[in-house]
């Protein structure tokens, strides 16, 4: 049997490659939406993709089962429960897909969302009833099960979700046996889960041990326990949901409209008219100079999981890339439904070498200087007391709870442009987040909103703190 995992570290993604080296018949699981390294590997290994499967209607990323079902000719399976607008074959608990002597067998686990279901993988020439391996999806994480809370939107009870999601796992899933090698569809960063592991694979007794939402407990004590706590989503998560259950155009169509060289004057016209222009360079080289009003969301991060919380799915977009990384800012971009890409801006920032007049900076303030300018200073008598430069922490709650620098206020980054009546223009704002990516986001975000005197802490309280900075949590210092 041939299982291979391919996982996605920006979206914390895995995928699955499922096939049988004596029929040379293979299906994909999950697949991601740029779908070049399932063929790839396909072709390197004499396999048909005869067949793609999603466990569930991701509401992470845009699946690539319709460009899989174009380009490979592969027939689409969904759990019995789904409804699309394109053909598919629906799967009850124990269907199967048999792709010679490895067998796929569904087991309808409901609970993340309705529709979800986990596949057991058997190699026949091992055994015909125990499986070598179980395929999750979202209904379990190494460390953790899927959060229940994602279908809110669309009409489901967190609640009712929830406690299908217990009966899922103790009545389908922990029944296998703990030999049962475990494949989640997500690791540690993603947001369908609040305490993943960084580990891709995991045996079902193993999770029976270790899984803190497995441990034996009422259905109404799992409910409260997995729906509290959960991280915000993102608030392109339910149109990613809608999306996966809609015919759409491919990946590869999408790219052949968006990806066009645009002069800077097109551009300039562009943003006037209200279309949103990404700069995709990393931090520092997004300071020193850019095109005034763009945001900047580095592609060295987790650069679609930002662009779908702070950028408009329903307002265009221009992309600044370093040359050479237009397609791949695009891609990535697709990965989670955002085709709205009008083009990139021809020859990147050097297009702005001739315009000194629209280039912006950022001051990127070092850790020792950013404390001096926090500290209070007492002005002479006979002057009015100047406003006081304000640190703002645009980290997570839980990041802001282990740890923070003392006197900055809290706004998350993904609350930002709901919260900027909270602060003033005529004041210096000082931004910080772990390492830099994020701040540099919210600063770019502060700036087109007109706010003129906004810094970050280059570092951030990383920095802070190895200048030997002092720290508080739960209020003491530390």
């Amino acid at each position: 049997m041939i299982l291979k995992q391919f996982y996605l570290n920006c979206l914390a993604h895995a995928s699955y490659l499922v096939g049988d080296p004596s029929t040379r018949v293979a299906a994909v699981v999950d697949p991601q939406r740029d779908i070049d390294q399932y063929l790839a590997f396909a072709a390197e290994h004499q396999l048909r993709i005869a067949h793609v499967v999603l466990t569930h209607f991701h509401a992470d990323f845009i699946a690539g089962h319709l460009e899989l079902r174009d380009r490979a000719g592969a027939a689409i399976y969904l759990g019995a429960a789904a409804r699309a607008e394109y053909p598919f074959t629906p799967l009850h608990d124990g269907d199967t897909i048999e792709l010679g002597r490895v067998r796929l067998k569904a087991l309808e686990t409901p609970g993340h969302t309705a529709e979800s279901i986990s596949l057991l993988v058997f190699d026949l020439d091992r055994s015909a009833t125990e499986p070598q391996a179980v395929l999750t999806g979202d209904t379990l994480f190494v460390g953790d099960v899927g959060r229940p809370d994602l279908r809110v939107a669309l009409g489901w009870s967190a609640a009712d979700l929830g406690g299908l999601l217990y009966e899922s796992l103790r009545t389908k899933l922990l029944a296998l046996p703990d030999s049962s090698l475990v494949y989640p569809a997500h690791g540690a960063g993603s947001l369908c889960g609040k305490a993943i592991s960084k580990d891709t694979v995991s045996t079902i007794g193993h999770e029976r041990q270790s899984n803190y939402a497995l441990q034996p407990m009422s259905k109404a004590a799992f409910v409260d326990l997995v729906t509290a706590d959960q991280p915000d989503a993102p608030p392109y998560f339910t149109y990613d949901a809608v999306l996966n259950s809609k015919e759409r155009p491919t990946l590869d169509a999408a790219l052949a409209r968006e990806l066009n060289p645009l002069t800077l004057d097109r551009v300039l016209a562009l943003q006037d008219e209200g279309a949103q222009v990404l700069d995709t360079r990393e931090p520092g080289d997004f300071a020193a100079a850019h095109l005034a009003r763009s945001v900047n969301i580095g592609l060295g991060g987790q650069y679609a999981t930002w662009a779908g919380t702070v950028l408009s799915r329903e307002r265009p977009i221009v992309i600044i890339a370093d040359p050479g990384r237009e397609n791949e800012a695009a891609v990535r971009l697709g990965r989670i439904g955002f085709d709205q890409v009008l083009g990139y801006l021809n020859d990147g920032l050097r297009s702005l070498e001739s315009r000194p007049d629209l280039t912006a900076t950022t001051e990127r303030l070092s850790a020792p200087l950013a404390a001096e300018r926090l500290a209070p200073h007492e002005p002479p008598l006979a002057e009015p007391a100047p406003l006081a430069p304000l640190a703002i922490d645009v980290r997570a709650p839980s990041e802001r709870a282990h740890k923070y620098i003392a006197g900055s206020v809290h706004i998350p980054l993904n609350h930002l442009a709901e919260r900027l009546q909270d602060l003033r223009p005529d004041q210096s704002l000082i931004v910080y987040c772990a390492g830099g990516y994020r701040s540099s986001i919210a600063a770019s975000l502060l700036q087109r909103h007109g706010f003129t005197r906004v810094s970050e802490i280059a570092g951030g309280i990383t920095a802070w703190e190895a200048a030997h900075l002092d720290v508080q949590s739960g209020g003491a210092r530390v």
